[in-house]
């Protein structure tokens, strides 16, 4: 019951007015402290991840075994909803990544992200067709499973250097006709093309801060019709930007002073302690 309850809860969030945040932790540590902070969801980062286990970010290093217990570990250090980032679906046909989302559903996953990029260098995106009918076992799986869940279809063009809107669409178009429940372009370069993308759907929109959109606020995609905020890797980099700034500083000039930025003990303890009451 605490399951459904949980995912009717995210599924409501993007049907209320208005935008939200879904931040995204990338250990069991940075979930309690979010969760304790005020999320109302969250979201794991593939990037963020593969970060903290020392791996390359690209698609396909992380194993589904592996995201998905990483996943279950985040669900299992948080009252909230938990959305998971799982990459292409760990599978190039769609038998592959209906799997993915039975076993999604399995753990107790809210949702997730389906994305249409390959792994492969030389070939980046799937066909638009294929991507499609990816999407369409996707969503298929989960009406059967969990009506609750969300089934978020990203389309990847801008990252991979494919900067055509109309293709972007396109693809959006299809994810939204078979059935997912968000949308979500990543990488798309100013608040002009979000509100297009947003007035262009009739989904829920993701976008995703952190990658590009310097100086853009929450108020300014809240205007252009976006749903759903989320940080990706952004907080991870933040955290380990400042490790990298703090120690090159410590090599180079031999001050500890960046130290007093940092967050104290009792904070953190604080922090993990308020959460563990919600479990």
């Amino acid at each position: 019951m605490l399951h459904n309850n949980k995912n009717a809860h995210f599924a409501a969030l993007h049907k209320r007015p208005g935008t939200f945040v879904i931040p995204n932790p990338w250990d069991v540590g940075s979930a309690k402290m979010l969760t304790t902070l005020g999320a109302e969801a969250l979201a794991t980062t593939s990037a963020g991840y593969s970060f903290a286990k020392g791996v390359n970010s690209s698609v396909g290093t992380l194993t589904r075994t592996e995201v998905l217990s990483h996943a279950k570990e985040i669900i299992d250090a948080t009252h909230l909803p938990v959305s998971a980032d799982l990459e292409n679906g760990y599978g190039d046909s769609p038998e592959e990544v209906a799997k993915t989302i039975e076993l999604a559903i399995e753990i107790g996953l809210a949702g997730c992200t389906i994305e249409d990029a390959t792994g492969d260098i030389d070939n980046p995106l799937y066909d638009k067709s294929l991507a499609i009918e990816r999407i369409t076992a996707a969503v298929e799986t989960a009406r059967r499973l969990d009506p609750n869940f969300v089934l978020t279809a990203r389309a990847e063009n801008y990252l991979f250097g494919r900067n055509d809107l109309d293709d972007t669409l396109e693809r959006l178009l299809g994810y939204e006709a078979v059935g997912a429940h968000v949308l979500y372009a990543p990488g798309l370069p100013d608040v002009e093309t979000i509100q297009r993308v947003c007035k262009t759907v009739n989904t829920p929109i993701n976008v995703v801060a952190g990658i590009g959109l310097a100086g853009v606020t929450f108020g300014q995609l809240q205007t252009a019709g976006v749903k759903r905020i989320s940080l990706g890797s952004a907080l991870s980099r933040v955290a380990y930007g400042a490790m990298i700034s703090t120690f090159n500083k410590i090599l180079q000039t031999g001050s500890f002073d960046d130290f007093s930025n940092a967050a104290s003990f009792s904070a953190l303890d604080s922090l993990n302690r308020r959460a563990d009451q919600f479990i």
